[in-house]
């Protein structure tokens, strides 16, 4: 597939990349996916005592076809995808959450903005921990200069943080 408005790449810098993945508790064997690895900032910050693995629209690996079971999927997913059933483009952040939760043994790591971070909705978390067993355990804040506004790497894990906490209903 080619470069167009509906894929457009923002590429994430590479030695982001390399501080974020150093926040988490990668272990030696662990099997690492990278579901949207454009020109590779994350996946090629993996370290080589992990089994690494990648999915790119653009060299024929669409992320809906990796079924297999990983440790960590790690990434700065598209924010907005086509919505086939809604014929528009949507936020998806939480969309692709649900779609690799069930792949993973130990938690997801994604980079996104301020609307991504919006999509974890209380009755979305109880989803997340109910179905999946996946807890929001934390996130990192940071700048990217080129791009608009703040960003937070958020990690969603199989290990429940009681500092986190969220209330349910509408007050």
């Amino acid at each position: 597939m080619v470069k167009d408005e509906t894929y457009y790449f923002h590429q994430t810098p590479n030695d982001l990349c390399k501080k974020l993945i150093d926040t988490l508790p990668i272990k030696e064997g662990d099997v690492l996916l990278e579901p949207f690895k454009g020109e590779g900032s994350f996946f090629n910050n993996f370290t080589t005592n992990t089994i690494n693995h990648f999915c790119e629209i653009e060299e024929g690996v669409c992320y809906k076809t990796y079924k297999d079971k990983c440790d960590w999927v790690i990434s700065n997913p598209p924010f907005r995808l086509e919505d086939e059933t809604k014929g528009k483009r949507v936020n998806t952040f939480f969309k692709l959450v649900l779609h690799f939760a069930p792949l993973v043994n130990k938690g997801i790591a994604f980079l996104g903005n301020d609307s991504c971070f919006s999509t974890l909705t209380p009755a979305r978390l109880k989803k997340l921990e109910i179905e999946h067993g996946l807890f929001l355990n934390g996130y990192v804040v940071c700048s990217i200069k080129k791009w608009r506004g703040r960003y937070f790497f958020i990690t969603l894990t199989k290990n429940k943080n009681d500092n986190i906490k969220y209330l349910e209903g509408n007050f």
